[in-house]
C-alpha cells in the first residue's frame, strides 16, 4: 500500500487513558474533546492550521474554567482528530489509502485550507488522493470501503464517485492490454512483458489474466457502493454476462443458502447476514442482474429462486426470477428444477406449480419468438431441426420432473395431468418419458377410477413409443383395457415395418454381393468381409423377431382355446380396428409384397391376440367395443 510522509518531528503526543498530553514541556492551554477522548493541547499550533479552532478558541478566550472546546461532530472521531492534531505539530505522520478519506473530511470540516496556511491539510490529502490513490485499484478499493463510515462528507466532496469511476475504468479496461491489475495482483514484468526478478528480466511469460480478476474486492464493498460501482460499469459498456458474474459471486458471499449449493469455485465467506438483510439483498441482486438469456447460468438461477422462497421474498422478485429461468429452461437440470415446497399451505413435497409457471414463461417465448408449430412439420423435420431443439429439452426435462413427482401420494390429478398436457405434441419426438411418468403415478395412486385413468392415458400417443415402451405396455396390467388394445395394434404395426425393412435391406446386399465381389483385389478383401458381418447381423436380428412372432402365435394360439371355451364368437372383427377410431397407414409398397408374405401371416395371428385380450376382461366388454 503506497504512502506518503508528512511532518519532520519525533513523536511528541503521549495517552494517558482517555486523554492525550503534548509532551513539549509546555503547560496546556486548550483542552479539545472529541467524543469519549479528551486532547490537551496548545492553541497557537491549532490556530495556524485551523479556521474552525482558531473561532471556537477566540469564543472560549474569555471563558473562566478555561478554554474547552467540544467537536464532537468532527469526521472520523478521534481516531482522525489525533491525526490532525500531529499535522499540526508538525509531527511525523503517513497518509495512506485506509486514512487519507478520514483526514480529507476531517480537515474540510476543520477549515484547514490554503488561505490560512501553506500547504494545509486538504491540499495535502487531496493531492495524495489524485496522484496516488486513484492510480491503484488495492487503494482506490481500500478508500472506498473507508467512505461507509464518513458518509455524507466523503460523498459531498465527491470522493465516493472518484473512487467508483476509478474503480470502474480499471474493471473495464483488458488487463492483458494495460497490466491492470498486473502490478498488484501478480508479479512484476519488463516492458517486453517478461516477469521481473528483483528488476532483472527473467524471460518467463506471464499468466494471462481472466476478466473475473476483479470479483472478489468488489465484493468487499457494501451493497450501495457496490450498487453504485455496478451501474457505473454499465454505463461504461462492460459486457454483461461480466456483470452477471460479479453479481452472482456477491451473492454466493452473502447468501449461505445459495453458496451451499451453488459454488462457482471458492468463494471467501462472511459472517451471515440477519434474514431481513439476506431478503434485501436478494431483491437488489434481482434487480441489478441483466436480464437478457444465457447472461446468468440458469443453476444460479434457480439456486437464487430456491433463496427467495426459503426468505420470503418479495413476490415481484420471486416472479421475475421466474420469468428469467423460463427463458431459457433448456438450460436446466432436473436435479435444479426439483425445488421443494416451503409453504405449509402446499401439500406436494416439490413445488409443482412453480415449475408450472417457468414451463408457462418458456412456452409463451417460444411462440414470441417463433417457434414451431405441429403443423408446419413432419415427423422427419421434428428430429432433425436444430431450431425445435429448446422445445424437445424442455419437453424431455418436464417428463423427468414428471416421474420424480409422480410418486408423491399428495399430487392431484388435475396438477399432473395439466403439466404433463402443457407440453406441445410436436416437442415430443417419443413419448417413453410421458408413459414412464404416467405409470409412475397409476402405482402411486393405485385407488383412481377407471374413468381417471383412461382420461390420463389419453395424453399418451401410442404411435410415439418405442418398441420396448410397448412391450412393457403390453404386459402392464395398470393401464385400461383401451389403451392396452391400441398399444397391441400399433406394437404390430411396429414389428411388421421393422421386419419388411430388414428383409429389403438384406435382399439389397445379396444382391449387390457379385459387386463387392468384383472388388476384392483391388481393396484386398476388406470390402467382401464388411459385407459378410453386416449381413450376418442382419440376419440375427430378423432371427430374433421372427422368433418374437412365433412367440406372440403360439400365445395366441392357447387363448384361442379359451374363446372356444367360453363360446363366444366374434364374426365381425375385422371391423375392430375401425370402432377404436384407429387410423391405419399403409407401410409397405408393392416392391416388398414378396418378402413380407410371411409376416403377413404372423399379423393375422397378432390381431387374434387382440380377441384374446378382449375375451380375458369379458365384464369390461359390453361398455369398450
Amino acid at each position: 500500500m503506497a504512502c506518503m510522509k508528512l511532518g519532520s518531528k519525533s513523536e511528541a503526543f503521549q495517552r494517558q487513558g482517555q486523554a492525550w498530553f503534548c509532551t513539549t514541556g509546555l503547560p496546556s492551554d486548550v483542552t479539545v474533546e472529541v467524543g469519549d477522548m479528551s486532547f490537551h493541547l496548545h492553541k497557537f499550533p491549532l490556530l495556524c492550521k485551523s479556521s474552525l479552532l482558531e473561532k471556537l478558541i477566540k469564543e472560549k478566550s474569555d471563558d473562566e474554567e478555561g478554554c474547552v472546546i467540544q467537536l464532537h461532530d468532527v469526521p472520523g472521531s478521534a481516531e482522525a482528530f489525533e491525526i490532525v492534531a500531529k499535522f499540526c505539530y508538525g509531527v511525523k505522520l503517513e497518509l495512506t489509502a485506509s486514512n487519507v478519506v478520514y483526514l480529507r473530511c476531517a480537515a474540510e470540516h476543520l477549515q484547514m485550507t490554503e488561505e490560512i496556511a501553506e500547504d494545509n491539510l486538504i491540499a495535502q490529502t487531496e493531492t495524495f488522493l489524485n496522484q496516488v490513490v486513484l492510480h491503484s485499484w488495492k487503494d482506490s478499493l481500500k478508500a472506498l470501503q473507508t467512505c461507509d463510515d464518513l458518509l455524507p462528507h466523503a460523498e459531498n466532496l465527491q470522493v465516493v464517485k472518484r473512487c467508483i469511476e476509478s474503480l470502474a475504468v480499471k474493471a473495464c479496461t483488458d488487463p492483458n492490454l494495460f497490466g491492470w491489475p498486473m502490478m498488484e495482483h501478480g508479479v512484476m514484468q519488463s516492458p517486453g512483458g517478461s516477469v521481473l526478478w528483483n528488476g532483472i528480466s527473467t524471460g518467463a511469460r506471464p499468466r494471462q489474466c481472466s476478466s473475473d480478476w476483479w470479483y472478489e474486492d468488489a465484493s468487499s464493498l457494501s451493497l450501495p457502493i457496490y450498487k453504485r460501482l455496478i451501474s457505473v460499469m454499465e454505463s461504461r459498456g462492460i459486457r454483461q454476462e461480466i456483470i452477471a458474474g460479479s453479481l452472482t459471486y456477491y451473492a454466493q458471499r452473502y447468501l449461505p443458502g445459495l453458496n451451499r449449493r451453488h459454488s462457482l469455485g471458492p468463494v471467501a465467506l462472511t459472517v451471515a447476514p440477519s434474514e431481513e438483510e439476506q431478503r434485501h439483498l436478494l431483491e437488489e441482486i434481482d434487480s441489478l442482474l441483466p436480464f437478457q438469456k444465457g447472461t446468468t447460468s440458469t443453476k444460479v438461477l434457480l439456486g437464487l429462486l430456491r433463496t427467495a422462497m426459503i426468505l420470503r421474498a418479495s413476490p415481484s422478485c420471486i416472479s421475475n426470477l421466474e420469468k428469467r429461468i423460463g427463458m431459457q429452461l433448456d438450460q436446466a437440470t432436473l436435479e435444479d428444477l426439483l425445488l421443494p415446497t416451503y409453504s405449509y399451505s402446499m401439500e406436494t413435497l416439490y413445488n409443482v406449480d412453480c415449475v408450472q409457471r417457468i414451463l408457462e414463461h418458456f412456452l409463451a417465448m417460444d411462440q414470441a419468438t417463433g417457434g414451431a408449430s405441429s403443423g408446419l412439420v413432419d415427423d422427419e423435420q421434428l428430429m432433425g431441426s436444430p431450431s425445435l431443439t429448446p422445445i424437445t429439452t424442455v419437453a424431455k426435462l418436464i417428463d423427468g420432473f414428471l416421474a420424480e413427482v409422480a410418486s408423491d401420494i399428495n399430487l392431484k390429478l388435475p396438477k399432473f395431468q395439466y403439466l404433463a398436457a402443457a407440453v406441445p405434441d410436436y416437442g415430443r419426438p417419443l413419448d417413453d418419458g410421458l408413459y414412464r411418468a404416467i405409470d409412475i403415478y397409476l402405482k402411486a395412486h393405485p385407488w383412481l377410477m377407471e374413468s381417471d385413468r383412461e382420461q390420463l392415458c389419453r395424453l399418451i400417443d401410442c404411435q410415439k413409443l418405442s418398441l420396448e415402451a410397448c412391450t412393457h405396455a403390453a404386459q402392464n396390467e395398470r393401464l385400461p383395457l383401451r389403451v392396452v388394445v391400441q398399444v397391441l395394434f400399433f406394437e404390430q404395426l411396429q414389428l411388421r415395418t421393422s421386419i419388411a425393412g430388414c428383409l429389403l435391406v438384406s435382399d439389397n446386399l445379396d444382391g449387390s454381393r457379385p459387386l463387392r465381389s468384383g472388388l476384392v483385389g483391388s481393396s484386398e478383401g476388406g470390402g467382401w468381409a464388411t459385407a459378410v458381418r453386416e449381413n450376418q447381423v442382419l440376419k440375427v436380428g430378423m432371427d430374433h423377431m421372427r422368433m418374437r412372432v412365433s412367440e406372440l402365435e403360439k400365445e395366441c394360439s392357447s387363448m384361442k382355446h379359451e374363446i372356444e371355451k367360453l363360446g363366444r364368437g366374434w364374426s365381425g372383427w375385422s371391423s375392430v380396428p375401425r370402432k377404436f377410431g384407429f387410423r391405419i397407414k399403409s407401410q409397405m409398397c408393392s416392391a416388398q409384397e414378396g418378402s413380407v408374405s410371411e409376416q403377413q401371416k404372423s399379423g393375422t395371428g397378432k390381431i387374434e391376440k387382440l380377441q384374446a385380450k378382449l375375451t380375458k376382461h369379458k365384464k369390461q366388454l359390453p361398455t369398450d367395443v
